[in-house]
């Protein structure tokens, strides 16, 4: 009896040994306080960034790094190296990347019965990686920025490590993600309704939240109950984005991309107008609204109103749609029916993506904003780069972003976009009017946003 009592408490205390020795390491602020300066302490506070998508494709969070960096902080962005980041990402000693394994192609599907099967399966492949790279991978850090959405597993773990780490989380969001995924299952469906209560549960867990609008703020405090900060920090346009003012070194730009070279002759001519759309090719940007906004353009061009120029759509972004409406694009172009106007795809460097917009004559935003608080970043860009805009206006948020009239136009259907483009194209004085009204706006700089609040939050400015 006292044997097997004795062998009880020895398995026991073995298995809580090995449990506290499995435990991640904790956040030790009076370790890296002793025997250094003040100014060395403030070059050495630790930020982690998890990104549960393309470290390149999220350029908010980039610009967070970048900030962070600027003011001295130490940073650690966790998330997939999908496509190049920012050069200025890559290049900065403060810096790092810490690359998450990407799920199994088998595990992506866009059929609806499929998802419901495979999402279950990602999300737990999700869960392991995302374990091992915050809880041991990386060394703890004061601060875990999270970027949300997604939602799932992100805020679970983010919280649990945190905990056990005695790391600070900030939830910085975007959006919500049960408001995407009821893109793809509709409002009322089971998980969408369980991904509503996991997110408004784990969020709780934060020290801070940021968002990126008043509207977005005003939900987060009523909807989600949240009583720690909620700081609306709007996107602004980084450095690399900037007007081009000289009309001829917009030409000059446009002439050497291989999407413009075939129209030499119409550039110099001036005869040529070059729309720009930057899309994630998904479900809440319905690419079909310009598509049958430019067949609009181009009966009437080739019809009753002749003096319509010629349109460029240069098209930029990735996505799982990308193929099907490239085909119904080709189809289009081999049945006549886009005369006068030419769609090109596009995947440029960030430079590149930069000086296109500045040279563009009209920036188009098909994002329709899945829970009517968000905005879209492209847009952002847009103006960084002096871009008038036209976009999806039937959301609360939009007029915190473009004044109508003033920097851009709305709409909420492809016959008022197809008007936008004959009045702007036909008539250049309205179309130069909204563009000095975008490189006005082109003043506001995420610099000026973010010193004040987050870098205020994180205690370097």
């Amino acid at each position: 009896m006292i044997e097997t009592l004795i062998s009880v408490v020895f398995c026991l205390s073995s298995t809580l040994t090995v449990l506290i020795l499995l435990l991640p390491s904790q956040y030790q602020p009076e370790q890296v306080e002793s025997s250094r300066s003040d100014d060395t302490k403030r070059r050495k506070t630790c930020v982690q960034i998890l990104v549960l998508g393309d470290i390149g494709r999220s350029p908010r969070m980039q610009y967070h790094a970048l900030s962070i960096a600027k003011h001295g902080g130490e940073v650690i962005i966790i998330g997939y190296n999908e496509s190049d980041p920012h050069p200025d990402i890559i290049s900065n000693p403060n810096i790092s990347i810490v690359p998450l394994r990407p799920h199994p192609a088998l595990l992506q599907t866009s059929n609806k019965l499929l998802f419901t099967i495979y999402g279950p399966l990602k999300v737990l492949f999700q869960i392991a990686c995302l374990w091992k790279c915050l809880a041991y991978t990386t060394k703890p850090s004061r601060w875990l920025l999270v970027q949300n959405p997604p939602s799932i597993p992100t805020l679970a773990i983010a919280s649990i490590v945190c905990f056990l780490r005695q790391t600070k989380l900030i939830i910085d969001w975007h959006n919500f993600g049960y408001s995407i995924l009821a893109l793809k299952l509709g409002q009322s469906h089971p998980l969408v309704q369980m991904s509503m209560s996991y997110e408004k549960v784990f969020c709780k867990y934060a020290t801070a939240h940021l968002c990126v609008t008043n509207a977005m703020k005003s939900v987060l405090k009523r909807d989600f109950n949240l009583q720690a900060p909620v700081l609306p920090l709007h996107d602004r346009p980084a450095s690399h984005f900037n007007p081009i003012l000289d009309p001829n070194a917009r030409v000059e730009f446009l002439m050497t991309l291989p999407e413009t070279k075939e129209f030499y002759s119409s550039l110099k001519a001036g005869s040529l107008r070059v729309l720009v759309s930057s899309t994630s090719w998904t479900a809440d940007e319905d690419f079909s609204v310009l598509i049958d906004a430019l067949l609009r353009y181009s009966e009437l061009a080739t019809t009753t109103q002749p003096h319509l120029p010629e349109v460029l759509a240069i098209i930029t972004g990735k996505g799982p749609q990308k193929k099907m409406y490239l085909e119904q694009i080709a189809t289009l172009e081999k049945t006549s029916k886009l005369q006068k106007v030419t769609i090109r795809t596009a995947w440029l460097s960030v430079p590149e993506y930069a000086q296109l917009l500045a040279s563009a004559s009209l920036g188009v935003s098909l994002h329709t904003s899945s829970s009517g608080v968000d905005l879209p970043m492209k847009v952002v860009d847009m103006f960084g780069a002096g871009l008038p805009v036209v976009g999806w206006d039937r959301f609360e948020a939009w007029p915190e972003l473009v004044t109508q009239g003033v920097n851009g136009l709305g709409f909420g259907s492809s016959e008022e976009l197809a008007k936008h483009l004959i009045d702007l194209f036909g008539e250049n004085d309205k179309l130069e009017s909204l563009r000095l009204g975008a490189q006005k706006e082109s003043s506001r700089r995420w610099d000026d946003e973010w010193n004040p609040i987050a870098g205020s939050l994180f205690g370097l400015t």
